[in-house]
């Protein structure tokens, strides 16, 4: 049979510990001497073979262009989105439409003719029709510019055509059928109509037919595969030989079995992400490094606080200073609520590493955001602690002679505090004796930047600080190496924001009341943030897409900063406001400026992008307008209502939006409005977040974003995932014999990724 497809569619907690089993890192992950000893008896692993090797040079440079795929392993991998059956053959006499059919009959007659239209890329239309007949009646097939359709069928060829049944001008068709046409004697239509057919993620150059033959092929040329799951464990979950599995998900006999190897290669890949973080954390955890237990500097700030430490803050803190006091570093992740207080345990944290003339840095992501952070140590030091320890700001964009000053002081040690920016991975930034490092916003940094700062100490201690509450499950995959802290209290005093929707069911009067609440807190002397999400006009590419957005109608115009700045100041009741703009486009001076202005009290309204997302602190402001709040992810619009409130006075936020009632755009904003639980609303982004990378390159470094896995979906498989590799850790730490398995987790990073976690 030959097949043509033409189907357009296509296109926490921190778990149980592992200290008891302490693998370096290294000996985990080298790469054994050569790949015919990777478990006993073991034979040579197809899956690492070249695509080049295995479909041709241009067949791979498609794959790597369509999907980045280089390996066999990684094709072998894109596995069905789902699958479909052609259906009972039906008579052609008997269809009805709407009706999706698989019929058997022969081409009668075919044609190809110009519409004298255009298609959408400004092509001629051209429709080929295709008359079929079983001797029962006629039926028409249509396809649009597919002109080479007359190539394989032609008057006398008999086929099998699959498609949904509709009517044109009387008569009755199949629109972009998928077909097989009968070339052999004996082919038997109905094994044809029966059979499963996989129907795989595709783009324009590499439909999904295409990947089904690929795939086959590089399937039948395989061979054996070294399995990294353990027998017992695979016995233990009842769970298929990888080869069997990657056999039946690309070739199942029925939909239930392609169900059953996908349960298996799901739990392979947690299996080996989760003995990937054991290890990973096992080595950090057997890393020596200097103790820094807590004195009189900690004593004297703890003195001069004009408030209490909440319950949390002091459970969080004390769990930090044991670990800083311990003979191993600390490799610790403290989530808490916006305006919970984890700068302060940062801090109260740098006090114990100064204590004994170390040094801590804290590395931020937006400039903005550090010299916010700068601010904030120096007035919760107070004047005697702050000349004493000697914070320093250093960024990119500062001038040359304040670089020089900050490099000569860190380098010398006198800066016992050091914020800055991607700034300080330079290779020119030296620490005198670098104690701990402190990264805010983990997910804005890579693995590679966090090890880069680390080796310019010692094995020094690692915090990492997040205002985006994380969900146990993702807490064991993207974080599965730290240890968790949770701050969940806030300060006494907080009162609590109020989130409404102005949505495009509000009438002129309720959408214009939007900025009359924002005048009146201006003439009661208190702020507002307009948060966009584009800059300037006809910027188009920020914020979040929504899935409201046709192809054809284009992506909608956005709310931008420049437009609403202009707005703002000519609105007849905030004419005389101080009306500012801040965005991460801006120089770093100008930005400090404004912050600066903004903190003092000198701005009343700052119309700004999402820069002011996390760590910006002004008391003063009370109101926050989002613009085209459905651009924005749903913890996003948590953290950036979260910059208004943290005074006196009570916080308001207001998301306005053109997103209709029922669609996924308009669900994210109100479930923003429905709660102040950060950790319901992570939950909640998880849910909404469409399929793709969970870990990404931003956390994992290399190869080792997650394909199957959902976090939502397979929390219960990532949890005996993670129970299974501490079993076989605690059993074997350095997976002496468990060859295919250390190889396996090897090759879930690339070498740059490797070089950095093996080389403390």
């Amino acid at each position: 049979m030959r097949t043509r497809c033409l189907s357009r569619a296509d296109s926490t907690d921190d778990g149980p510990s592992a200290s008891h089993a302490s693998p370096t890192l290294a000996a985990v992950t080298d790469r054994p001497a050569d790949d015919a000893g990777v478990a006993d008896g073991a034979v040579p692993d197809g899956l690492e073979r070249s695509l080049r090797n295995a479909v041709g040079q241009k067949t791979a440079d498609r794959l790597k262009r369509a999907f980045g795929y280089e390996r066999v392993g990684d094709l072998v991998m894109h596995v069905p989105r789902r699958y479909v059956t052609r259906g009972e053959l039906t008579d052609l006499s008997e269809l009805q439409v709407g009706d999706h059919v698989t019929v058997v009959a022969e081409v009668r007659s075919i044609e190809t003719r110009e519409t004298g239209k255009r298609d959408r890329r400004g092509r001629p239309l051209k429709i080929t029709s295709v008359a079929i007949s079983d001797g029962t009646d006629t039926l028409h097939l249509t396809f649009f510019n597919s002109p080479w359709i007359t190539n394989e069928l032609h008057r006398g060829v008999t086929g099998m055509f699959s498609g949904t049944v509709s009517v044109f001008r009387d008569q009755r068709q199949l629109t972009h059928p998928e077909y097989e046409t009968f070339e052999e004697e004996g082919a038997d239509p109905t094994a044809w109509a029966a059979e499963v057919i996989p129907v795989y993620p595709a783009t324009a150059t590499l439909p999904t037919k295409d990947l089904r033959a690929l795939i086959q092929q590089v399937l039948a040329d395989l061979g054996p595969v070294a399995d990294p799951l353990p027998d017992d464990v695979r016995r233990e979950h009842r769970l298929l030989p990888l080869r069997t599995a990657l056999d039946r998900i690309h070739a199942p006999e029925s939909e239930e079995a392609g169900r059953v190897a996908m349960h298996t290669l799901r739990w392979h890949e947690a299996f080996l992400l989760e003995t990937y973080l054991l290890a990973t954390r096992a080595w950090m955890q057997s890393l020596p490094s200097t103790p820094r237990p807590a004195g009189a500097l900690l004593a004297r700030l703890d003195a001069s606080l004009p408030y209490e430490l909440t319950p949390d803050q002091r459970t969080v803190g004390d769990e930090v200073q044991a670990d800083l006091a311990d003979r191993t570093s600390m490799h610790r992740l403290v989530q808490g609520e916006v305006g919970s207080g984890k700068t302060l345990v940062a801090i109260r944290a740098m006090l114990a590493v100064a204590e004994s003339g170390g040094q801590s840095a804290l590395l931020a992501p937006t400039e903005v955001l550090a010299s916010q952070h700068l601010r904030s140590i120096v007035a919760t030091l107070g004047p005697d602690l702050a000349a004493e320890l000697h914070p320093v700001l250093l960024t990119g964009q500062m001038s040359t002679s304040d670089q020089k000053r900050a490099l000569l002081a860190i380098a010398a040690g006198q800066s016992r505090i050091v914020v800055g920016t991607h700034a300080l991975l330079a290779d020119r930034v030296t620490f005198a004796d670098l104690g701990l490092v402190v990264i805010d916003e983990q997910h804005r940094f890579g693995v590679e930047q966090r090890e880069t700062l680390r080796q310019k100490g010692v094995a020094p201690h690692t915090l990492v600080l997040t205002a985006t509450p994380i969900p146990r499950t993702i807490a064991m995959t993207a974080f599965g190496d730290l240890d968790v802290s949770t701050i969940r209290t806030l300060p006494p005093g907080r009162s609590p924001i109020q989130t409404h929707v102005v949505g495009p069911e509000a009438s002129p009067a309720v959408a214009n009341r939007v900025w009359d609440r924002v005048a009146d807190e201006v003439d009661a002397g208190r702020q507002a943030f307009v948060v966009c999400p584009a800059i300037a006009p006809g910027d188009v590419e920020r914020g979040m897409p929504s899935e409201d957005e046709s192809d054809e109608g284009g992506p909608k115009v956005l709310a931008d900063v420049e437009t609403w700045t202009r707005r703002l100041r000519t609105h007849h009741r905030l004419r005389g406001a101080r009306i500012e703009s801040l965005t991460g486009a801006m120089a770093s001076d100008e930005k400090d400026a404004v912050m600066r202005a903004v903190v003092a009290g000198d701005v009343d309204v700052i119309v700004a992008t999402t820069v002011i997302e996390v760590g910006v602190d002004v008391p003063n402001a009370t109101t926050m307008v989002v613009n085209d709040a459905d651009r924005f992810g749903v913890s996003q619009l948590h953290q950036l209502r979260g910059r208004v409130g943290r005074g006196a006075h009570a916080g308001l936020c207001l998301l306005r939006t053109t997103a209709e009632d029922g669609t996924l755009a308009r669900e994210r904003v109100d479930a923003v409005a429905a709660t102040l639980d950060g950790f319901a609303l992570a939950e909640v982004d998880l849910e909404h977040r469409r399929e793709g990378d969970v870990l990404g390159t931003t956390q994992s470094g290399g190869r080792s974003s997650l394909r199957l896995l959902r976090v939502t979906r397979d929390r219960a498989i990532i949890e005996q995932a993670r129970d299974a590799a501490l079993a076989v850790l605690a059993a074997d730490p350095r997976l002496e014999r468990h060859g295919a398995l250390r190889l396996a987790v090897h090759r879930r990073l690339d070498p740059d990724a490797r070089a950095a976690l093996t080389s403390a």
